[in-house]
């Protein structure tokens, strides 16, 4: 039985406990999904063009935006005014480029080195780069770029890029073709794959190419498009991704060694505009077929398995922000097959950017907008 004295000390406990979540502003509206009821918090707004996001141990959140600036949002959903210093100096703000991802060393609370992926301004024009550098109050110090894509050039298109870690401590990095599909194909190309290397930069002796002449040891990968999602899968520890096809076509597809994923001779997209057929039709041997595909394109960018204990319903599902159509897919999955989609909040936030499962069970999405925001799903009552 409770005692009064028991209620007033809970009461003081779940008050407590409020005080610690961020000041937000709230959307009236319930939203009714096919599995659970949730409401949309705003968390931070006034972000331009916000990309990518990590959590900080001590509660805070990393977020980059595209024009080049790392910002730091506190417990309380404060946004720092001082964007950190000390980043790159070639992070170069280039069409669809700018600074991207964000990603913490497995071992952060360790050694506080953070991960950023970026376009990147050097000989021959632009390409995607990653450095990392250790978080010191609002500062990145003793900054190394790790990896430069090779050959740069001068197109604004397709750099990717996402950065995730796998449970033996290797990093992926995500790429674009850079708007030229040959690249995609081309062995001695960083262009269109998945780079894999150890936490410094060095190349894994494991890599599929390494030692294969005229290959680039770094690529896991070829024949990817534009892979703006990335995560790993909750059981497994496989690397995820998701990437834009051309006009229909999008992907995603399940990361394996030395795979070629074909693009730009195999796709379920068209040419823009036109609708003329893209290379060789939609599988040819030796190429693999993706998990799931949309026609039409939603551009996907963001992805997560959902591993929180808010949604039980949703525990397992993989969520996918879209651009084009401004919503949020959930892909309910039997294995490596998909089995449901669901789409929810179409055009109630804008272009939905990156997709996090919070270290407090909650979902949150970045909007890639001028006014753009962090947003946090909550359930409803």
């Amino acid at each position: 039985m409770n005692t009064p004295r028991m209620v007033l000390q809970w009461s003081a406990l779940f008050a407590g406990c409020l005080a610690l979540l961020p000041a937000t502003n709230v959307h009236a509206q319930t939203v009714q999904s096919q599995e659970h009821a949730f409401r949309v918090v705003t968390v931070v707004k006034g972000l331009e063009h916000p990309w990518g996001l990590a959590f900080l141990p001590d509660g805070r959140m990393l977020v980059t935006e595209r024009p080049g600036r790392l910002r730091i949002v506190a417990k309380d959903g404060r946004l720092d005014p001082q964007p950190v210093t000390g980043l790159p100096s070639n992070v170069a703000a280039h069409g669809q480029g700018g600074l991207l991802d964000v990603a913490l060393h497995p071992k952060f609370i360790e050694n506080g080195l953070v991960y950023l992926s970026f376009a990147g301004r050097g000989e021959g024009g632009y390409g995607t780069e990653v450095a990392r550098g250790r978080l010191a109050g609002n500062r990145l110090e003793i900054v190394e770029v790790l990896y430069r894509q090779m050959p740069k050039s001068n197109t604004g298109l397709h750099f990717g890029s996402r950065l995730v870690f796998d449970r033996a401590g290797f990093l992926y990095i995500t790429q674009g073709d850079r708007g030229d599909m040959a690249r995609a194909q081309k062995p001695e190309d960083h262009a269109g794959s998945v780079i894999r290397l150890h936490d410094d930069g060095r190349v894994p002796a494991d890599n599929p190419f390494v030692g294969k002449p005229g290959w680039k040891p770094e690529k896991f990968t070829l024949g990817n498009r534009n892979m703006q999602g990335a995560t790993l899968h909750p059981q497994t520890g496989m690397l995820w991704t998701n990437e834009h096809g051309p006009q229909g076509g999008d992907e995603v597809n399940i990361i394996r060694p030395g795979v070629n994923y074909g693009w730009p001779v195999i796709t379920y997209g068209v040419n823009y505009g036109i609708g003329t057929k893209i290379g060789e039709g939609t599988a040819k041997p030796g190429m693999a077929q993706p998990l799931h595909y949309w026609v039409p394109s939603i551009a996907p960018s963001g992805m997560a398995f959902y591993t929180g204990d808010k949604f039980p319903k949703w525990k397992g599902d993989v969520f996918v922000g879209s651009l084009k159509f401004s919503l949020l897919v959930r892909l309910r999955l039997d294995g490596e097959k998909v089995v449901k989609e669901e789409r929810m909040l179409e055009g109630a936030l804008g272009r939905i950017r990156d997709v996090r499962s919070g270290p407090d069970g909650f979902i949150y999405l970045l909007t890639d907008e001028r006014d753009g925001m962090i947003a946090r799903l909550e359930p409803a009552g």
